[in-house]
């Protein structure tokens, strides 16, 4: 087609001017090939570069596909970590409170600790008091002997008395008395003074003031004289 338009325009340039070689005819015809031949590597070439384009605006519309994946991703990961942080915080401020609130009862068990050790001093006070009192009234006799630094009660109930006037009155005993004489432990004698008064000596097993075997190791030594 390019050749029979370069022939035509040829056959009006030789009518124009009269005449046209056969050589200059033949330079214009190789010259109509080689426009021909560079037009058609330009179409090629266009083609190739509209192909590259197509798979270029493929290529960005994959790359910003993954870009939106990764930012999803990245938000996910996010929320996560401070879903973490935040459950991770509220684990901390519970074993905090927790601290507090142990802190605060081994203060209050040191206060308590402490409160016994001086009613401790207290009773070994009272102890070695009672004792000496003991050896005094009866030097014939010798007192029931605590351990040194003991709480406890004696072992061993004194020996009963001689004579009923003797005998320990349970409605008017002090508790320090119902212990250290009697050998009653402590909440025993608080029991005791709590459940007065008392008709008859009996009435400490009848109230549950008292168990029977300890009721039987002292009933000769008390009474409930008013």
């Amino acid at each position: 087609m390019r050749r029979e338009w370069m022939a035509a325009m040829l056959a009006g340039v030789v009518m124009t001017t009269g005449c046209v070689s056969n050589s200059k005819y033949q330079e214009a015809l190789t010259e109509a090939d080689t426009v021909r031949e560079e037009l058609d590597k330009a179409r090629q070439q266009k083609s190739a570069m509209e192909q590259q384009i197509r798979t270029l605006k493929e290529l960005n519309v994959k790359l910003s596909n993954d870009a939106q994946g990764a930012r999803d991703e990245m938000q996910r990961i996010e929320h996560g970590r401070d879903k973490e942080r935040g459950s991770v915080e509220g684990r901390t401020k519970d074993l905090e409170e927790k601290l507090k609130a142990l802190s605060a009862q081994n203060r209050s068990v040191l206060q308590e600790y402490q409160d016994v050790k001086r009613y401790n001093d207290t009773l070994k006070s009272l102890v070695a008091r009672y004792q000496k009192e003991l050896k005094d009234r009866s030097p014939a006799v010798p007192a029931t002997l605590v351990p040194s630094g003991s709480l406890s009660a004696p072992s061993v109930a004194p020996p009963a008395p001689a004579s009923g006037s003797s005998a320990m009155n349970i409605n008017k005993a002090s508790a320090n008395d119902l212990v250290l004489l009697l050998g009653l432990k402590q909440d025993e004698a608080d029991r005791l003074i709590s459940n007065r008064p008392y008709r008859v000596k009996g009435e400490l097993v009848a109230k549950n003031v008292l168990p029977k075997e300890t009721f039987d190791l002292i009933k000769d030594r008390i009474s409930v004289s008013q």
